[in-house]
């Protein structure tokens, strides 16, 4: 078998080698003759060796190989074809013809498989669907709106004002489409003659004087598209321009286009480049101005009226002409617009323009909580927010006005104001001052203070909850506890016992220093977390006096739980962001909670409107329920009110960014946001308060109390007046501004014994039994002792003045 295949190659050798000699013809003659004879062969040599081989090696030779050897048959009958071919091939080298289509055809299969491959290639960087363009704004932009819409900022190139189409003239569209499209009713988002029409022009203007794009393509490179110049980007923009045209109706696409194009000097759309130019709605156009923004398309920077006005007017008059050439404008109205010189009337954009800068600021500073950096950085976004803006004005009118009226005699400098609503937790009014543009300083949520008196609630309300009664009384007279001693407002005390909602609409010191000790720290500081104080409570004596440091929104904030009958919704201004392509990627959903029991916060509203009634918030009365509570930290440094309606809690302060004293009181606070809530409460329903328990004695405690156990603490005596009584306690909060000065006494060293009268009877908090307070005799060598409030069993010892701790230093005393 070898050896036959061998001569073969042998054959073979000596075919081809004698084939170079030959011309086309005779080869293809040659070979043709050699398939056969070569067919004849194998027919002839394998008829043999089928013969000889035997059934049980035919058999094994089926089980090892998979597949059968084709027949001689078949191997001749393809030698064969394959020679009639070649035969038939070498007939229709007289036909030249057939070369010609064959390559035709080769080569417009190669173009249309290219153009094929290509057009795949591009149809990977589009989107898959324009229907998004409804919603489409410009990436890296960002839109914060009020709750009714209103726009408070606009940041990026944004439109600041988006019209619809039939808020536009018809003289207006129509300049725009004689000027740009002048078949856009008629073609699907590419006009070949157009196309054409401006290759004439520019050849002939030896420049590019015109374009060929439509306003379709223009819409499409605006919304998906770069500015470059390249075939791979004006194939993509037909390919869009067609999506857009099968998706949305002409209206629609030029409303889009009108919106969105770009008009020069910072303008963004129509609407704005009509205020910037000519300082004007677009409903007042002329033809000739309308004319004149049509012309600025092609070249914003080089055809703007305020850059290069020659130019513009050039532009301007082929418009008008284009018009008249479309039938827009009869040939008497073209005259007189070409006539018409031009002027224009420049107007800072509207969109630089924030409102509620302060607050706009705080959501800014906000949306990293809710938005990762990529989010942030692709833009388009559109933030809604809850800032009611004709409340936001009221309160921007009430400071600078309160400011301006009072700050100068009572020498404050800054105020800030915050309004929430206490059953969402929405921030409705945010003023953080009342110079943005020179200090963005907020002091809303960046200034931390000294609360004050408003504390006060915190220490009663937990109270309240360990099962305290509201008519609980307690020794209004000096008290020291471990070496600090509280101080009433100018060193005045009655000597009586006073209820804790008498104590808290006097706002006396010592009462709410005393009621701390029998509560504990650890539940004050709780409660006032879970009511929603943010910022570090330090365990102090002076904590009842508000000597840790607040802010306003989280201090206003947790009033509103309060006023929410104990239910605590977190303060928040953002309530929903939309993505460029008009998805809600965050939506506002803060989960109610449960600070205070529905019966102890009625009872703190009770008390807290008597402030308001009867008491140093008296400033604040509005003609209806109103509850809340002032404060004034040592030397009016800081001048609070803190007051709500069930509809809404208003947090004001006054004060100085450096901490200067000032010479007012917590009423001008009060007076601040009366001015405000007479104007917001017009919009706001009549509504009472909860009704008050009827048993406010005996109650269940509800919280457990942690009574402090100070290592020394005593009362000491009132000296009584010439006519036998005791001195009054006096409003510490007047609504008639007067200067507040200093006033340290020195208190005599010698022992003081306590007169022996009739011991007054007093309720326990729990049981409601009356227990006496036991005085303290003549006898100077006595130990002196005071029974506690909770437990008449509880004695402590007083030690000599002289071996007492010196007081605590004035700012953590002289507190309102």
């Amino acid at each position: 078998y070898g050896d036959r295949q061998r001569a073969k190659g042998q054959k073979c050798q000596q075919f081809f080698r004698c084939g170079l000699s030959m011309s086309n013809k005779q080869f293809k003659k040659k070979i043709s003759q050699w398939l056969h004879s070569l067919a004849n062969q194998l027919e002839k040599e394998e008829a043999p060796i089928k013969k000889t081989v035997s059934p049980r090696k035919s058999r094994r030779r089926r089980r090892s190989t998979p597949t059968e050897t084709p027949s001689p048959a078949i191997n001749a009958q393809g030698f064969q074809t394959l020679s009639q071919f070649f035969l038939k091939l070498n007939g229709l080298q007289k036909y030249p013809k057939f070369w010609l289509w064959l390559g035709l055809g080769t080569g417009l299969g190669t173009g249309v498989l290219g153009i094929s491959l290509a057009l795949a290639q591009l149809q990977t960087g589009l989107p898959r669907s324009v229907d998004e363009l409804v919603y489409f704004t410009a990436p890296e932009t960002m839109t914060i709106r009020a709750a009714d819409g209103e726009v408070l900022k606009e940041i990026g190139p944004v439109t600041h004002e988006p019209l619809k189409v039939w808020q536009i003239p018809d003289h207006v569209l129509q300049a725009f489409i004689a000027s740009e499209d002048r078949r856009f009713k008629t073609h699907q988002g590419v006009d070949p003659q157009g196309i054409l029409r401006a290759m004439f022009s520019n050849i002939k203007a030896g420049g590019v004087v015109e374009g060929g794009s439509t306003i379709t393509q223009q819409l499409a490179r605006i919304t998906y598209l770069s500015q470059e110049r390249s075939v791979g980007r004006k194939l993509k923009e037909i390919l869009l321009a067609r999506q857009i045209e099968q998706t949305f109706d002409k209206p629609q696409i030029l409303e889009k286009y009108l919106n969105l194009v770009y008009l020069g000097s910072g303008a963004y759309g129509l609407g704005d480049a009509a205020w910037v130019y000519f300082g004007k709605p677009v409903d007042k156009l002329t033809i000739a101005e309308a004319a004149t923004l049509a012309g600025i398309v092609p070249a914003p920077s080089v055809y703007s009226p305020l850059e290069n006005p020659k130019l513009a007017t050039e532009r301007r008059n082929v418009a008008i002409k284009n018009m008249q050439e479309e039938g827009f404008i009869t040939p008497s109205e073209a005259q007189a617009a070409l006539a018409t010189p031009l002027v224009t009337n420049p107007q800072p954009l509207k969109r630089l323009e924030v409102k509620a800068p302060y607050f706009t600021q705080y959501v800014q500073n906000e949306l990293p909580k809710y938005l990762n950096e990529a989010q942030i950085k692709e833009g388009g976004l559109i933030v809604e927010t809850s800032l009611n803006p004709h409340w936001q004005a009221s309160a921007e009118k009430t400071m600078e006005r309160l400011i301006a009226t009072y700050g100068r005699w009572e020498r404050f400098k800054d105020g800030a104001m915050v309004a929430v609503d206490p059953r969402n937790g929405q921030i409705k009014a945010m003023v953080g001052g009342t110079d943005f543009h020179n200090k963005q300083f907020n002091r809303v949520t960046q200034a931390k203070r000294q609360p004050g008196s408003t504390f006060k609630t915190f220490v009663y309300a937990t109270a309240i909850a360990a099962g305290l009664s509201p008519n609980q009384g307690f020794l209004d007279a000096e008290y020291v506890v471990d070496g600090y001693k509280p101080e009433n407002f100018g060193d005045k005390y009655s000597g009586n016992y006073v209820s804790m909602r008498q104590a808290l609409t006097s706002s006396l010191n010592v009462v709410a220093v005393k009621t701390l000790v029998d509560v504990g720290w650890n539940p004050i500081i709780k409660m006032a977390q879970k009511m929603g104080i943010e910022s570090k409570l330090n365990p102090t004596y002076s904590l009842a006096l508000g000597a840790s440091e607040v802010n306003l929104l989280e201090l206003t904030s947790a009033y509103g739980t309060l006023a929410n009958k104990g239910i605590h919704q977190q303060a928040y201004g953002i309530t929903r962001i939309l993505d460029r392509r008009g998805q809600v990627i965050y939506q506002a959903n803060f989960q109610p909670q449960e600070a205070v029991d529905a019966n102890t916060a009625s009872i703190m509203t009770w008390m807290l409107s008597g402030v308001v009634n009867d008491g140093t918030g008296r400033a604040a009365q509005i003609g209806r329920p109103v509850a809340g509570k002032t404060g004034t930290s040592d030397k009016a440094r800081d001048l609070w009110f803190i007051g709500y309606i069930p509809q809404l809690v208003t947090g004001v302060w006054l004060g100085n960014d450096d901490n200067q004293p000032t010479w007012g009181g917590s009423s001008s606070a009060a007076m601040a946001w009366r001015w405000f809530m007479l104007d917001a409460t017009k919009d706001i329903a009549y509504q009472a308060f909860p009704p008050t328990p009827r048993q406010l004695d005996g109650r269940k405690a509800l919280i457990k109390a942690e009574p402090i156990r100070p290592r020394r603490s005593y009362y000491k005596p009132v000296k009584p007046n010439e006519n036998g009584t005791h001195t009054e306690v006096t409003n510490p909060d007047s609504e008639t501004p007067r200067r507040r000065k200093r006033r340290y006494k020195r208190r005599q060293t010698e022992e003081q014994t306590l007169q022996t009268t009739d011991s007054p009877r007093v309720a326990t908090r729990r049981s409601g039994r009356s227990i006496p307070v036991e005085t303290v005799n003549e006898a100077p060598s006595a130990p002196l002792a005071v029974t506690s409030s909770e437990s008449s069993s509880v004695s402590i010892p007083v030690t000599p003045a002289e071996d007492i701790a010196p007081p605590a230093p004035p700012a953590a005393r002289k507190l309102d």
